[in-house]
């Protein structure tokens, strides 16, 4: 990431986030390694967790994205403990009637969950 940082401040952009949301492993799995957000925040930027990208599934349904959404409360636990700026998650009232990401997408009451710990915790890191 830091390559992509020096280039896109080479354009003169000084207003730059970086933003964690998994990395391919094997097929149909995306895998975070929570180094990379202590990594990311050496570079002096706001980092980005996504969380629920983070648990997609890439063409694990055969025709779609499948996802692990029950790993999106610890991963934004870990991230949010690790030290995070931005906690990004797709939310939808009903995620399995949703067009897209559904599998790995929360509803209302989950994000409330999830937003309530992640507060805790970045209130904890001040």
């Amino acid at each position: 990431m830091k390559g992509a940082l020096e280039k896109v401040r080479s354009t003169g952009n000084r207003k730059v986030m970086l933003t964690e949301r998994g990395s391919s492993f094997g097929y149909h799995n995306l895998v975070v390694d929570m180094r990379g957000l202590v990594t990311m925040r050496s570079f002096g930027v706001p980092v980005v967790f996504d969380a629920t990208h983070s648990v997609q599934l890439p063409g694990g349904l055969g025709n779609a994205s499948g996802g692990n959404r029950e790993f999106v409360y610890p991963l934004a636990r870990a991230a949010a403990a690790i030290g995070i700026d931005v906690l990004f998650a797709e939310v939808h009232p009903r995620p399995e009637q949703a067009w897209s990401d559904g599998p790995n997408s929360l509803d209302f009451n989950a994000i409330r969950t999830v937003l309530g710990k992640v507060r805790e915790l970045y209130e904890i890191g001040r």
